[in-house]
């Protein structure tokens, strides 16, 4: 994958407006991947948590938000935690959530998920839905 980078797309009101939902300082992130190596749905992300950090960094929108790490993220604040820089990675999944949640866009359909399919989902992932679930 080919990525332009350049100060109109790292100043880009997107990574603004994550870091004013968030409430954090994206720039502060110096990737030391500690919040990867703990999180326990890192098997299910097609982006790590540090990259996801990287990719709002580097003004990366849309290569971003066609991702699915943010709706796999279980919120269970580990990654937080494990933070040297305090840096409150889930609050940052949270706004991505936001930000597609506010165009109509969701990952995870509860109501159309058939019984059989609700009892195969781990409840941490149902409940993490249904505080993401807002129509």
């Amino acid at each position: 994958m080919r990525v332009n980078i350049s100060q109109k797309k790292v100043r880009d009101q997107f990574v603004a407006k994550i870091e004013e939902l968030s409430g954090q300082s994206i720039l502060a992130c110096y990737q030391c991947g500690k919040c990867s190596a703990g999180c326990p749905a890192v098997s299910e992300m097609d982006i790590l948590p540090n990259q996801v950090i990287r990719f709002v960094q580097l003004g990366l929108k849309d290569e971003l938000l066609q991702s699915k790490s943010y709706w796999v993220c279980a919120s269970c604040f580990t990654c937080n935690a494990r933070c040297p820089k305090g840096i409150k990675i889930a609050e940052v999944m949270e706004a991505l959530r936001q930000i597609l949640l506010r165009k109509k866009k969701d990952y995870v359909k509860i109501p159309k998920l058939t019984d059989h399919e609700k009892e195969d989902v781990p409840p941490i992932a149902l409940i993490s839905s249904f505080r993401k679930y807002t129509s």
